[in-house]
């Protein structure tokens, strides 16, 4: 799917009261709303107003806002009567991460034992250990682009 542009986008348009939305939380960057499909009762999604398709479009400011009101949003899901054994923030930034909305949103979802979502990786990728030589290569090479 191709990156939308603002005129095109979902959020943008439930952002500027042209889609019903079911509203939690609002402030001058940031608003949280109960999503369409969800993981569990209880799932969240956190959206900046600013149409922003990547975690990288968004200015520092706004990126902590949004860390800062998810923790709050986190904590208020295990308070609330949704079962709630945990609580995942997730974030799908770009196509192959699965993302499928093209403005930045941050998931927010009380997780139980046994309520069917998971994570799949294949253990010969994914969390393979490499030597510290490699790691720190991997480190400096990420450090040369900050």
């Amino acid at each position: 799917m191709a990156k939308e542009d603002k005129a095109n986008c979902i959020f943008c348009k439930i952002i500027a009261g042209q889609s019903p939305v079911s509203t939690i939380y609002e402030d001058d960057q940031v608003v949280v709303f109960v999503p369409l499909s969800y993981i569990n009762p209880g799932h969240l999604l956190v959206v900046p107003k600013a149409h922003a398709p990547y975690i990288a479009d968004l200015d520092d400011e706004t990126a902590g806002n949004i860390m800062k009101i998810a923790h709050k949003m986190a904590g208020a899901v295990r308070k609330s009567k949704y079962k709630s054994e945990g609580v995942n923030l997730f974030l799908a930034d770009g196509e192959s991460a699965f993302q499928d909305v093209f403005h930045y949103h941050l998931h927010v979802f009380p997780r139980y034992k046994g309520d069917g979502f998971d994570f799949k990786y294949d253990e010969g990728r994914s969390f393979v250990e490499l030597p510290r030589d490699e790691l720190d290569e991997i480190a400096e090479e990420i450090k040369s682009h900050l």
